[in-house]
């Protein structure tokens, strides 16, 4: 079993944050796994992307050459990012920043309002990470809900951010349970 996953989006929308938690629950799921994240130097609305690989053997490098999902968060990453998957893959597609389809007809797309999420079922549109990880964790089949659960919680009290584990968790569930 390999996993080769693009998270994508703008600066700001936690896609860094979301990767990182997603290596982190691959790991603790005992999965080989390695996390390689790209940012632009602007600190909100430049381009944001991660890409992470778990696998049940060894992995030789974070860089991918045709991805078996991806998470897009707004319509540049899904237009940059789409013809980067293999046949048969999984897209998570934010709804409501991508108004437009995925044009592949080999692939899985999940369509999810994850601005809307976040924002009315969460209550802090911050939350949109997280969000698009529940909905991808759902859409994927990659690892169980509670495992990403736990390492956003082992994150958050690592950065002394106790206090979002709770919406986070919500977040997640809201975003599994809406892919």
């Amino acid at each position: 079993m390999e996993r080769l996953i693009i998270i994508a989006g703008f600066g700001g929308q936690g896609v860094i944050l979301a990767g990182k938690i997603l290596a982190q629950a691959g790991m603790d799921h005992g999965l080989e796994v390695t996390w390689l994240p790209s940012y632009g130097p602007e600190m909100r609305g430049g381009t944001a992307n991660c890409t992470v690989v778990m696998s049940d053997k060894p992995v030789g490098s974070p860089i991918i050459d045709e991805a078996t999902a991806l998470i897009a968060m707004n319509l540049p990453s899904l237009e940059k990012f789409e013809h980067s998957l293999a046949g048969g893959g999984t897209i998570v597609v934010n709804r409501s920043l991508i108004d437009t389809s995925v044009e592949r007809a080999d692939v899985t797309a999940s369509y999810v309002d994850m601005n809307e999420i976040a924002r009315d079922a969460v209550g802090n549109p911050r939350a949109i990470n997280m969000v698009a990880l529940g909905a991808y964790v759902k859409a994927s089949g990659a690892l169980p809900l509670q495992v990403v659960k736990d390492a956003m919680a082992h994150s958050m009290r690592e950065s002394g951010k106790d206090k979002f584990i709770e919406m986070n968790e919500k977040a997640l569930e809201a975003g599994y349970n809406a892919a």
